[in-house]
């Protein structure tokens, strides 16, 4: 029998518009049996965040953005492969003990692919207006997920896309684990040195997971994404001995990027219409979760599987037609005006604080609690307006921590190669140009038939705001 001399023998290809081409290891003839990435791409769980839209209620502003968790979970998996072939001879010098480089890559790869495996219908939302009463994110279930239902497969892989583990590597999935949600207690300290150097790759300022939802996002939104050049801050990323650490040359690609995640969060995912979608969803989000998901998910994930954006959307919209319980007949109503695009919630006025604008204690406390801000709002309206229904909604965008030298674990660290120093106090001057922090006030009211009385209330409080700051909506 002739010998098989394919180079391609054991690797598929995927094609995405994002990053192009991505490999991903397959079943070969000779090893029927083995576990590959293939093996965990079609297991059920990894193949059910098809179900669950990747951008939550903005694609009922972005028509096109009806991409999946799934697709971007693939792009993270392809970028935390190439951050793991990047990092690696650093890692390799600051820990001399690391395993192979395949399997590092591998322990990257998975937990990129794997990182989203918790989220629930809505996503983010769920996890705020659902799992919050439960103590749990949707971290903590992609935990679980990955040791209780995938830990199986993950032990049994033995190469990645560029070559096999060292004889005796095995993969360990509270390794992945750990790396999708970083222990803040002792456990911290107890896993080996270059896991926890490894873990800004899904924690730390630009990750593998955001480099690729910000790129992914923007594009299938139509937002253009010339401001993002992943290929350079990759290659200026590597590991010293105080962590993540980005060389001097790849500082103006940082600042790119993290303006423009700030710019898809106040244009895409904090959009006017995703927010008034978002306040509606408040009404009846989770007395609907209530009844389609009695259970708390760590403690029943064979039910939980189950649970994604389109079991979610077909039970409500078949409640409106078909439900014999009044309560179910009538949360079913309301989801018909998400459902048709008619959330019931109309932007009346709007305005857009920095940090700069809130030094004075008093008005930082108003624009950090809506409720309080509300009953500002209302003493200021005219008495025979005094009762009308609005609600306060306040965005907060956080593009870089308040004090840069103090991130955690997301600290990053700048080389200059002309003084051959990690300077910290580069931060500084890197953060110069990027917003501390963003506040994006809004009061949504059911019709525009008060829209200036709105905006007067408003200015009473805040004196400092220009008089054309936008007053209606479309």
């Amino acid at each position: 029998m002739a010998q098989n001399i394919s180079p391609y023998k054991g690797i598929s290809l995927i094609n995405d518009p994002i990053h192009g081409y991505m490999q991903y290891t397959t079943h070969t003839e000779d090893k029927p049996d083995e576990i590959t990435e293939k093996d965990i791409l079609d297991h059920p769980w990894v193949q059910r965040l098809r179900r669950i839209h990747q951008v939550q209620s903005a694609l009922w502003v972005y028509p096109s953005a009806e991409h999946s968790r799934f697709q971007h979970s693939l792009g993270a998996m392809f970028l935390a492969g190439r951050f793991a072939r990047q990092l690696y001879p650093t890692l390799k010098k600051c820990f001399p003990n690391v395993p192979s480089e395949a399997y590092v890559e591998e322990l990257l790869r998975l937990t990129g692919l794997l990182h989203d495996l918790g989220h629930g219908p809505f996503s983010h939302f769920f996890d705020t207006h659902f799992l919050q009463d439960h103590g749990i994110t949707h971290e903590d279930i992609s935990q679980a997920v990955i040791q209780q239902k995938l830990g199986h497969l993950i032990r049994r892989v033995r190469r990645s896309p560029t070559g096999k583990f060292k004889e005796g590597e095995t993969l360990d999935p509270a390794h992945i684990a750990f790396l999708v949600k970083r222990p803040s207690g002792p456990e911290k300290d107890e896993a080996p040195g270059w896991l926890i150097a490894l873990s800004p790759v899904f924690s730390g300022i630009y990750t593998a997971d955001n480099m690729d939802y910000v790129l992914r996002d923007s594009y299938m939104a139509g937002v253009s994404t010339d401001l993002v050049d992943v290929d350079r801050l990759i290659y200026y990323t590597f590991l010293s001995p105080k962590g993540m650490t980005l060389h001097h040359s790849g500082v103006a690609a940082l600042v790119r990027f993290l303006n423009a995640r700030l710019y898809l969060y106040m244009n895409m995912y904090f959009h006017r219409t995703t927010r008034a979608i978002d306040l509606h969803l408040r009404e009846i989000f989770t007395p609907t979760l209530e009844r389609l998901f009695p259970h708390v998910p760590t403690k029943n994930l064979d039910a939980y599987e189950r649970l994604t954006d389109w079991f979610l959307l077909e039970e409500v919209n078949r409640w409106a037609a078909q439900a014999q319980d009044p309560e179910e007949k009538r949360l079913g109503k309301k989801w018909q005006r998400i459902l048709h695009r008619k959330p019931r919630w109309k932007r009346a006025y709007e305005y857009t604080f920095s940090l700069a604008d809130v030094d004075d204690p008093k008005i930082f406390g108003m624009v950090q609690d809506p409720q309080l801000l509300e009953e500002r709002l209302r003493s200021n309206l005219p008495r025979h307006l005094k009762g009308i229904h609005f609600r306060v909604d306040l965005a907060h965008l956080d593009p870089r921590p308040i004090n840069p030298l103090r991130m955690g674990d997301a600290q990053i660290y700048i080389y200059n190669e002309s003084s051959n120093r990690i300077e910290t106090e580069i931060l500084k001057e890197l953060f110069r140009f990027i917003p501390v922090r963003v506040i994006q006030c809004r009061i949504f009211t059911l019709s525009h038939e008060y829209d200036r009385e709105i905006a007067s209330a408003f200015h009473k409080i805040f004196e400092f705001v220009p008089a054309d700051a936008l007053t209606t909506n479309i």
